[in-house]
This record gives C-alpha cells, sequence and structure tokens, in this order.
C-alpha cells in the first residue's frame, strides 16, 4: 500500500506551500494576535482560490475534492496558523451545509460575497441546555403567512460578532424529527447579536437571541426532518478541525525543532540531551500516526461524505496529537515558548479549544465505541 500524496495532490500542495510562504510569513505573529477579522487576508486567500474549494464550480467554488481542503488548511498553517482559520471557513463548517442544501437563490444571494472573502456565516447551534445533547434545542421557528418566527437564543458560534450570516438549528416541532434550520440575516429585526465575551482561544463570540425574530420562508435551509442530514454534513466539518489541529501541532514541532538546534545549555545544544530527544520521538510518531487517521477519513470523502467513525476518529486523533505536541513544544522552549513572541504559546490555545469545538474528545470516543460494537449507548437515563 503506498501511503504517499497522489502527484496531483503533492503538486496542489506544493503551490499552497509555496505561495503561504510567499505572501503569508510576513505578519503571521501579528495576524495571530490581532483582534479584528483579517478581511484582507481572507480576500487574497479567495483570489487565490483558497474558499470553495471543494466545492462545485457550478456554485462558485474550485470543485477540488475534501483532501484538497485538508492540504490547504495544513500547507497554510504551517506559515500562517491564523489565515488557515479563513481557509477552513471558507471550506468546512456552515458554508458546506449551505451548499450542500441551499435553493439556487439562495446561493445567488449569499455564496458570491462568502466565497469572496467578504462576509462569513456563522453557526447557531449550541444553545444554554443543548451542547453535546444537541437535540435537546429549545429555539422554536413556528410558521406565520409567509414568515417564520423564531424565538430563543445560541451561544458558543464562531464568527459570531462579525458574521453577517446565521444558519440556524431550530425546532419547527417536537422530536428529532422536527428540527430544521434557517438563514437568518444581521440587523433582522428581533435578531439581537449580543456583547462579545473573550475565550482562551484568543477568539471571541456572542450570545444570539431571537424574540419574535420574523424570517422570510425564502430563507429556509432545511424544515422538518432535516435535522439527520444536517448532521450528516456536520462530520465533515470535524475534518477541518481535526486538520487546523494537527497542522498548529506540527507547526509548534518545527518551531521547537528549530529551537533545540540552536539553544544550548550546559555548553551543549538542547537537542544533545536524550531526555528531549525523546520528547521529539514521542511528538513525532503522534503526529504522524494522526496524519495518516486524517489522510484516510480525507479520501474517503473523494467518492461521497466520509464515515462518521473515520471523521471522528481523525478528529479525536489529530486533536490529542496537536495539544499534546504543542504543549510540550512550549515545554522544550521554556519561557520562550511561553511568550507571544513565539506561535508555540498561541498554537496551544488553538489546539485546547478545539478539543472541545465540534464534538468533544469525550463524546468522540462515546460514537467510535458505537461504531466498534455496531451498537447504540445512550447517555440519557434509562426510562422507569
Amino acid at each position: 500500500m503506498n501511503f504517499e500524496l497522489s502527484e496531483e495532490h503533492q503538486a496542489f500542495s506544493d503551490s499552497v506551500a509555496r505561495f503561504a510562504r510567499e505572501q503569508l510569513a510576513d505578519g503571521a505573529l501579528a495576524r495571530a494576535h490581532a483582534h479584528a477579522y483579517p478581511w484582507d487576508t481572507a480576500a487574497l486567500l479567495a483570489k487565490q482560490g483558497l474558499l470553495g474549494i471543494a466545492l462545485p464550480e457550478k456554485d462558485g467554488g474550485q470543485g477540488g475534492t475534501l483532501m484538497h481542503a485538508v492540504l490547504a488548511i495544513q500547507q497554510v498553517a504551517l506559515v500562517c496558523p491564523k489565515s488557515a482559520d479563513i481557509v477552513q471557513a471558507g471550506n468546512f463548517g456552515p458554508i458546506r451545509t449551505f451548499v450542500e442544501y441551499a435553493s439556487d437563490e439562495q446561493k445567488a444571494r449569499f455564496l458570491p460575497d462568502l466565497l469572496g472573502g467578504r462576509k462569513l456565516i456563522s453557526l447557531g447551534m449550541t444553545e444554554p441546555d443543548a451542547g453535546s445533547a444537541v437535540t435537546d434545542l429549545k429555539t422554536t421557528a413556528q410558521l406565520e403567512g409567509d414568515h417564520y418566527v423564531i424565538n430563543g437564543s445560541k451561544i458558543f458560534s464562531t464568527h459570531s460578532p462579525d458574521a453577517e450570516l446565521f444558519l440556524i438549528y431550530v425546532r419547527f416541532g417536537p422530536g428529532v424529527g422536527g428540527i430544521g434550520s434557517i438563514l437568518v440575516e444581521r440587523n433582522t429585526p428581533g435578531f439581537e447579536i449580543g456583547q462579545p465575551s473573550s475565550f482562551m482561544n484568543g477568539e471571541k463570540w456572542s450570545q444570539l437571541y431571537f424574540d419574535n425574530c420574523r424570517v422570510p420562508v425564502t430563507n429556509l435551509l432545511l424544515g422538518e426532518g432535516g435535522f439527520k442530514r444536517q448532521i450528516a454534513g456536520f462530520n465533515v466539518e470535524r475534518l477541518g478541525n481535526a486538520s487546523r489541529a494537527l497542522a498548529l501541532g506540527r507547526h509548534a514541532f518545527n518551531v521547537a525543532r528549530d529551537y533545540a538546534q540552536t539553544r544550548k545549555q550546559f555548553g551543549r545544544e538542547l537537542c544533545e540531551f536524550q531526555g528531549l530527544q525523546w520528547k521529539f520521538v514521542d511528538m513525532a510518531m503522534k503526529l504522524e500516526q494522526a496524519q495518516l487517521m486524517l489522510y484516510r477519513a480525507a479520501l474517503e470523502g473523494e467518492h461521497g461524505l466520509p464515515s462518521a467513525q473515520s471523521t471522528a476518529m481523525a478528529k479525536l486523533a489529530c486533536n490529542l496529537a496537536g495539544w499534546e505536541t504543542s504543549n510540550e513544544a512550549m515545554q522544550v522552549m521554556g519561557g520562550m515558548g511561553f511568550s507571544q513572541e513565539s506561535l508555540v504559546e498561541y498554537c496551544v490555545r488553538r489546539t485546547r479549544g478545539w478539543m472541545i469545538a465540534g464534538g468533544s474528545i469525550e463524546m468522540l470516543k462515546n460514537r467510535i465505541a458505537e461504531g466498534i460494537f455496531d451498537k447504540t449507548f445512550s447517555q440519557r437515563p434509562s426510562k422507569a
């Protein structure tokens, strides 16, 4: 079995790497610590064709595959970790769900700006009482004439302070079958975006409030019965999360490796100490193992959606490898790794967050166990 990239994938990867070195290396540290969304970088990435990589050409995408999107995120992150977030936002998450299920009219309205790096779409899924148990969501949408009236709230929505479009999971009726989604535009009457809250990873997210928010029926994405289709697409989102986590772990590894070859203590380079050599061996093993699992899941997507089992295993492996490697890289570098003069501490903070976002590592283990035993294990209490 050949574990090398195909000639076409390798050429694409090399092309993205070259672009990243030439266009994104300068200013990478400043971007990581800037609070404002880097719209200029988003426009640059869009011009390069790195937004909508795996989306159909008829919709304004590049017509590539999941593997191309994964490779792009990784190569960009190795040079400028913050810019990889933009590539992720333009290829995974709510934009994929939108393209999969939006009408032609909806695509014509929103996609040009989203793929042009001029606007962002945010996902409203999590609620104060519905996190991992997402089917407990309470936000409702009731049909009144030619509008849906939405009431409820959402939390932890990435890009919420900056987004112009929000893909909101809502309840049209009881049970799992009553869950679907609707598109809500910024400044819609009855829709309030709360004050941003700061998080450890450096991002700011706003709570979303819906108080008799009236949205035209033309903004319906998936009505009743749409949840299972939505969540199937959400499995793909895990590959975007996994790609960034692994790439930032590798970025931190590379920085620490270079540091260990130049920094001296007790008259010797750090890399000459066996204790640190073993740390690097452990880090390299974790990165390579996770890389293969990520590639396997991405290649499944060459001919349809990758399986939930493969995406869960890839995300779990990449989350752990990214976090453990970046944390060890910081330890190797000591005070310099802990300083914001290096991107290593940024990698630590970012990879830690991805162990929660997009499916916590505990929920991933539950999902993988179900695949192993071919059986569903409910996390809810047994009915009396």
